[in-house]
């Protein structure tokens, strides 16, 4: 079933996503707590309720052939045992449905919060989103109340089962008096109809599980059987023999799904000729991605038509259709697997030869070749191991290998430094002949020998010809952006023409100035194993006690008395209503019929009682524990997620570790929990209760006997036992598995574009498959074994019951006990017996109860090894924001062999600029993680304003610290709140928002929309263009208003005429401030005071833009530059 959910829903158009039907989170619900309540449903509760109801029949065949008036009269009443059960029934699949939409809420926000914990750590927003997801779940714990409320009823209406046995009591008398039915035959049937009553009882508490399992069971199908407007399992469309790859819209209307107001394109006609390379620029948010978004269909458009050789695009079958286009983003995703694994995404059957030469092409081979593990290495969850530029170029060697007619590149040398950029571009262009090829580009400098430029603004072309042809327009659209982007690197060209002799005094001061001592990068080597010793372990946990679960639930006290209270008393009904009938019975062969009368009477009236007694009892203790599980629940998820928002990002890193499997076991474990305190906590004290009682009375009758019964249950005991091994293995199995379902399914719905786009859908499931079929293949085998042990114990139960019969027998006939105490005796064991065999059928719930306590305490217990909140740490009220880097040893803990930094140093002074540039891979981003305490360092110290970074209290340090990452993360909220994180729990009036706005340029497009700051930014800000991400991201920087500024490419992802407003306010923003400044684009770093370049984890130049340029021809930086100049 998980494999078909998940075929479903990777089945389903891009649109289907965008509207909200679904999300990650949800996914990741019905992968594992969904899959497993059906699980649970159709191997434990389907057959419980089979056998008892089998029971129940068997019971009232039996007395229909004994006395089939006393059957008859009795069976309507039957009804009155169904009502409660199919109401209850009726009022949970609403509920039940109602609390999974309000705790997708809630998982939403958790997994948003784990995949994007870098930003929530960099601009402490802990607090705000543990806040948020407390009040996420406040909705589900109201309505898992009115459940607890509404079974309680349920269950306690079950106790008209003893108000029809003292009808059937009295009637029972009324036959033996006036038809002069004998008292055996009267006794044995009212038997029947004992067990058949409890039989049905317990068939009936099963009701719940089948509500539950066709709740989640409706909604899975429902996703099954949805038919997606745009289908890639459809195999009607056309296929063409050959594909020329001429491209052509046609008066194209279209507006997003999810913002239908808000038309993109209103009349759109563009036609691209086959082995053409047509460009597309203009300015962010104006429709530029659109193209290539309805060129794969992800979306269809509202009028006109979109050709392919002179066909529809829409007459052509889906997968054919993308299996034509190569596709590289403009932020580039990955999975968490190998390299290898993430370019075969683009072929899957590809050779590891075509591979290599893919690599080659996109220039990754020498990077992934320095790797240990080479091709490999794991490249971590959304490839959070690797660099922005070797991200991207994996990408690129991941459309290259696919060898498509046509090739999608959006931004796809965006995230490059000038080195790889040359080399990277040469190559596109070498892929792009023969091929129709659509760029998108904002560097104008990357697509001039374009056949084909096309000016688009507010969803139309308004300008169209070549590089030469456009420029020729004087006031053309395009002749400003060029103008634009030529204007940023005049100052350089002016600079490269500075005597070099006069700039050399200059270097050489500088380089004196930050001498060795800054600078001491030592020659001297360390065994790499080293290294990967000193990495902190995770300390196992204790393994936890129930004690501890229940210390959690402490503020309930309350109410776990009243609970425990309401199990214990309704416990008692059990033995005392058999011990009840057990006396009554003997009342049948009286001779006296007023005795009979005067006897009964009690009996019935006794039976009356126990029925309301019932009915109470069940609704204290369902509404108490109800209330125990709910909130206990709620505690463990607020306390697991702020516990896991304490740990260091290296454990985020690994792969057992992914937002996947993190908000499944926030989803999963509590439930188990809280079905742990709800349900099987009552029921244990209902055992306890009862068998604490009849062993009472039964010692009290006849010891003698009573011994035998008790001594011959710890034989079913053992049984029990035995299964509950079998079945701790079997789910420990079904938790990997599952885990690595919900891992893989997050994966998947995250990059659902990067699926669609390369028809992965099969690749995705093949992977599902491979991780759930060891498990599969374990339970399958320790299935039988459980069902082996469940079947002896089963038959045990009737051995123990013909033994009883024997010995009782045997007692009777010497005259050590009388058939009346017999009876009482019999009946109160057995009835208690099918207690303890139902409290048997705990065993599963338990083993998996064991589990996830140890598990959640293992998450609770941990230590982290970087303190976000040591006490003893030093709280700064001001930081001047003098960093120091003195002889940093730095590998990732998750690649211990690759040394990022050995022996590194650095200065970057305080109120000061300090630009780090260098290639992709060289630890330019790494600076920033250690700055920002995302990782300590092996060996050495990071000091801020001259104290050693380990030695703050982190959170309240990272207040005045900025960071605005080069791939911008926003969460699934409006663009107000988004913006607003930038204030940490500080109250945000809404002119700081909106002047925050304007700053970054962001303020113009937000009000251009229909719903301005209120508008939806969709998940990870899905709804926005990656230039309108980057700008309402550095609004929150500059909302946040620290003395401590981190830009890790900040305007990558912005137009030449929105980078260059934003670029003056930051340069506006960096005044006063120490600003740590990474850039491949080395146009926008010039005006920085102090320039470093680095290569291969060592400061190889460090100076001033002149100083460094007055080096001449034998600079690094100097290279750089005149590299970027022969690129624009």
């Amino acid at each position: 079933m998980r494999e078909k959910y998940l075929r479903a829903v990777l089945r389903q158009d891009v649109g289907y996503f965008d509207l909200h039907v679904t999300s990650t989170s949800d996914v990741i619900t019905s992968v594992s707590s969904d899959i497993l309540v059906i699980q649970d449903f159709l191997s434990e509760k389907l057959p419980n309720f089979l056998m008892n109801t089998s029971a129940f029949v068997a019971s009232y065949i039996v007395g229909f052939i004994l006395l089939w008036r006393l059957i008859i009269v009795g069976f309507p009443f039957i009804i009155l045992l169904l009502i409660p059960g199919l109401m209850y029934g009726r009022a949970l699949i609403g509920i039940s449905m109602k609390i999974r939409e309000e705790y997708n809420e809630a998982g939403s926000i958790a997994e948003q919060v784990i995949s994007s914990v870098r930003t929530v750590y960099a601009f402490g927003s802990e607090k705000k989103m543990i806040e948020k997801f407390s009040t996420a779940l406040q909705g589900s714990v109201k309505l898992g109340l009115r459940q607890g409320l509404a079974k309680g009823i349920a269950v306690g209406s079950n106790g008209i089962t003893y108000a029809i046995w003292a009808f059937l009591t009295w009637y029972g008398s009324w036959m033996v008096m006036n038809y002069g039915s004998k008292g055996g035959t009267v006794s044995t049937v009212i038997v029947c109809v004992t067990f058949g009553g409890i039989s049905l009882g317990q068939s009936l508490s099963n009701i719940k599980y089948f509500s539950e399992a066709f709740v989640v069971g409706e909604r899975i199908i429902k996703v099954i059987n949805r038919v997606p407007d745009i289908d890639s399992d459809n195999l009607e469309g056309q296929i063409l023999e050959t594909t020329r790859g001429e491209v052509e819209f046609n008066h194209v209307k279209f507006a997003y799904p999810s913002r239908p107001e808000t038309p993109i394109f209103d009349d759109l006609c563009l036609r691209i000729p086959s082995g053409k390379t047509v460009a597309l620029v203009g300015g962010s948010g104006s429709g530029k991605s659109t193209v290539i978004s309805l060129l794969l269909r992800f979306y269809d458009p509202i009028a006109g038509e979109i050709l392919i050789d002179g066909l529809p695009i829409n007459k052509l079958q889906v997968n054919w259709l993308r299996s034509q286009m190569g596709l590289v983003n403009q932020e580039p995703v990955l999975f968490a697997t190998s390299i290898k694994e993430n370019i075969l995404f683009g072929k899957e059957d590809a050779s590891m030869d075509e591979v290599v030469e893919a690599a080659k092409a996109s220039n990754a081979h020498n990077f992934i070749s320095q790797f240990p593990n080479s091709y490999q290495t794991q490249v971590g969850e959304r490839g959070v191991q690797l660099s922005g530029g070797q991200k991207q170029r994996i990408a690129i060697a991941r459309a290259i290998i696919k060898s498509p007619i046509i090739l999608l590149l959006d931004e796809a040398t965006s995230a490059l430094d000038s080195e790889s950029e040359r080399v990277v571009q040469e190559a596109l262009d070498n892929a792009s002949v023969g091929r129709t090829t659509i760029v998108i580009a904002h560097r104008l400098s990357t697509i001039r020998n374009a056949d084909v430029i096309c000016v688009v603004h507010n969803g139309r072309i308004i300008e169209t010809g070549s590089h030469e042809e456009l420029l020729e327009k004087l006031d053309g659209q395009y002749t400003s952006l060029v103008r634009l982007q030529q204007m940023e690197n005049e100052e350089s060209d002016r600079n490269i023409n500075v005597s070099v002799e006069e700039g050399r005094v200059s270097s050489l001061s500088n380089d004196l100035k930050h001498g060795p001592k800054e600078f001491i990068h030592s020659t001297s080597s360390r065994n790499v194993r080293e290294f990967s010793e000193l990495i902190l372990k995770d300390r196992k946990s204790l393994v936890p006690s129930f004690k501890r679960l229940m210390a959690m639930n402490r503020p309930e006290w309350k109410h776990a008395l009243y609970g425990c209270l309401g199990a214990a008393l309704f416990g008692a009904v059990q033995p005392i209503y058999a011990y009840s009938t057990g006396s009554m019975i003997s009342v049948y062969f009286l001779t006296n019929h007023d005795q009979i009368k005067e006897k009964t009477r009690i009996y019935v009236l006794l039976f009356v009682g126990l029925a309301l007694f019932t009915f109470f009892s069940n609704i204290s203790q369902h509404y108490s524990f109800a209330y125990m599980g709910e909130y206990l629940t709620k505690r463990i998820r607020e306390h697991m997620l702020g516990k896991i928002l304490t740990f260091e990002v290296d454990w985020f890193d690994k792969d057992e570790n992914s937002s996947g499997e993190i908000c499944s076991r926030l989803a999963k474990d509590a439930n188990v929990v809280r079905s742990l305190v709800g349900d099987r906590m009552s029921l244990l004290v209902q055992s306890i209760s009862a068998v604490s009682i009849t062993c009472a009375i039964g010692l009290v009758i006849s010891w003698r006997f009573s011994i035998v019964m008790i001594s011959v249950q710890p034989v079913i005991v053992v049984c029990f036992y035995t299964q509950r091994v079998l079945l701790k293995r079997m789910s420990r199995n079904a938790n990997n598995a599952q885990d690595e379902s919900s891992k893989l399914s997050a994966e998947a719905i995250s990059n659902i574009r990067t699926i669609t786009a390369f028809s992965s859908q099969e690749r995705i499931i093949n992977l599902l498959k491979m991780v759930q079929e060891g498990p599969r293949k374990d339970s399958a085998r320790q299935s039988w074994l459980a069902g082996i042990m469940l079947g002896t114990s089963q038959s045990l139960i009737t051995c123990v019951s013909a033994l009883n019969f024997w010995y009782g027998g045997r007692l009777i006939a010497d005259g050590k006990m009388k058939s009346k105490a017999f009876l009482e005796i019999f009946l109160i064991f057995a009835s208690t017996g099918r207690v303890i065999a139902e409290a048997g059928t705990m065993t599963k719930d338990l083993v998996k109860g064991s589990d996830t306590v140890a598990s959640v305490f293992a998450v609770l217990d941990r230590n982290t090894t970087i303190e976000p909140e040591n006490p003893d740490g030093y709280v700064p009220k001001k930081v001047k924001g003098q960093i120091r880097f003195l002889n940093v040893d730095f590998a990732y803990p998750t690649r211990p062999d690759v040394i990022i930094f050995r022996n590194f140093s650095i200065e970057i002074e305080d109120g000061k600029s300090t630009a780090i540039v260098g290639p992709s891979g060289s630890g330019k981003s790494t600076i920033v993680s250690l700055i920002e305490r995302f990782y300590d360092p092996l060996k050495g110290i990071v000091k801020i304003d001259g104290r050693d970074i380990r030695s703050y209290h982190l959170r309240s340090l990272r207040k005045h610290i900025a960071l605005v990452s080069q791939e911008p993360t926003l969460f699934a909220g409006t663009i107000r709140e988004n913006i607003m994180y930038g204030g940490g729990s500080n109250k945000i009036d809404e002119s700081e928002v909106i002047e925050a706005a304007k700053a970054a340029n962001a303020h113009d497009f937000i009000t251009s929309l229909s719903d301005g700051y209120d508008t939806y930014c969709g998940d990870r800000g899905v709804q926005l263009s990656g230039g309108q991400k980057q700008r309402i991201a550095i609004a929150r920087a500059v909302l946040k208003n620290t003395s401590v500024l981190l830009l890790d490419e900040a305007t990558s992802a912005l137009d030449s005429q929105s980078e260059r407003v934003v670029q003056d306010a930051l340069e506006r923003l960096m005044v006063g401030r120490t600003s740590v400044v990474i850039a491949h684009r080395l146009s926008t770093i010039q005006n920085c005071d102090t320039i470093a370049v680095l290569d291969k984890g060592e400061v190889v130049e460090c100076g001033s833009h002149s100083s460094l340029l007055a080096k001449g021809p034998t600079g690094v930086y100097f290279s750089l530059v005149s590299l970027q100049r022969t690129l624009c």
